[in-house]
């Protein structure tokens, strides 16, 4: 029987003091887990992590948020402790806006606001335009809320995903689930992203590796290591953009995703969509710091976050409340 390493190192502060739950929704093929912080009638804010990251990517910066808020951070599907797609499912982001979509309505949440980081970001980027209604402020934490790919280069991109899966496919049988000691698999973390602390990798650990026997495994899908077959191009996501409706706050790391991960092609896009933010007068901030800032040095970007939320949801809620006691 499998269950979830706990870690060994644990944060002490004083601001994790605050009450946590664990958080389980039912879905077609098993369930989203995720964790939740905050009041009960809380402002909702939903947080998304991004790509081979879990719910715990959170855990340093929640706390230092408003505490009039409700944080629900799940895990993706094939991320943390959330099950698996189903075998020959790719993972792509219309399936990642679908999930949302079951766990805002299991929620019941008619109104929200959604902090996301890298990949949670461009989930969160398409979703607020696909429902400008229910979403009134967006975070993007070193994310653009959408990859645009240039059209030239999508017919290949389609095709390397399509023969990926078959190629994953066809080894399913061969593979067996690879055990590491609690430490080698921090080291293994630590290697494939030399943009995490060591406490921070601790951290994703705790939701991203369960004990089985000799050792612990990696809980993630290994599928979401394929092509993502779902493109868009500039022109498209700028499109999609303008049907956003909600406040933006962008926050930008000056050692993050444009210098580390961003292929060249798409450097070219990243002005564009950057300006397009700056021309519905959304906020764009760049902070010191990497890819995973907000989770290794959550300081750095809680002050803005906060102040993104204390003005643009609390501040307009408690307006929009004293206007309605005003009528009535």
């Amino acid at each position: 029987m499998m269950r979830a390493w706990k870690g060994v190192r644990h944060l002490q502060s004083s601001a994790m003091k605050q009450a946590v739950s664990e958080l389980s929704l039912p879905v077609p093929w098993g369930e989203i887990r995720g964790k939740v912080w905050g009041p009960d009638h809380g402002r909702p804010v939903l947080c998304l992590h991004g790509w081979a990251d879990n719910c715990g990517t959170f855990n340093t910066l929640i706390p230092l948020l408003p505490k009039e808020c409700k944080y629900v951070a799940v895990d993706l599907a094939g991320h943390g402790l959330s099950s698996h797609r189903p075998a020959g499912v790719f993972y792509n982001f219309p399936a990642y806006l679908m999930d949302v979509r079951r766990v805002v309505e299991a929620l019941q949440w008619s109104k929200f606001s959604i902090i996301g980081h890298s990949m949670g970001g461009n989930i969160a980027g398409m979703f607020s335009s696909l429902y400008p209604d229910m979403v009134d402020a967006v975070v993007l934490l070193d994310s653009y809320g959408f990859l645009p790919t240039d059209p030239k280069e999508m017919i290949k991109v389609m095709r390397q995903g399509i023969d990926q899966m078959i190629q994953f496919e066809q080894k399913m049988g061969e593979k067996k689930t690879r055990v590491y000691t609690y430490e080698k698999a921090v080291e293994r973390l630590l290697a494939a992203n030399p943009t995490l602390s060591e406490s921070s990798v601790r951290i994703l650990l705790e939701r991203g590796v369960v004990e089985v026997e000799g050792g612990v495994a990696f809980t993630r899908d290994f599928r979401i290591n394929l092509k993502n077959i779902s493109r868009i191009s500039l022109e498209q996501a700028l499109e999609v953009q303008s049907a956003i409706q909600a406040s933006i706050l962008v926050i930008l790391a000056e050692d993050g995703f444009e210098k580390i991960f961003a292929e060249p092609e798409q450097k070219k896009f990243i002005s564009a969509l950057l300006q397009a933010y700056r021309d519905r007068n959304d906020l764009v901030r760049t902070v010191p710091g990497d890819h995973h800032v907000h989770l290794n040095n959550p300081e750095v970007v809680a002050s803005h976050v906060s102040d993104f939320l204390q003005n643009k949801v609390l501040t307009q809620s408690a307006k929009l409340t004293e206007k309605q006691a005003s009528t009535s």
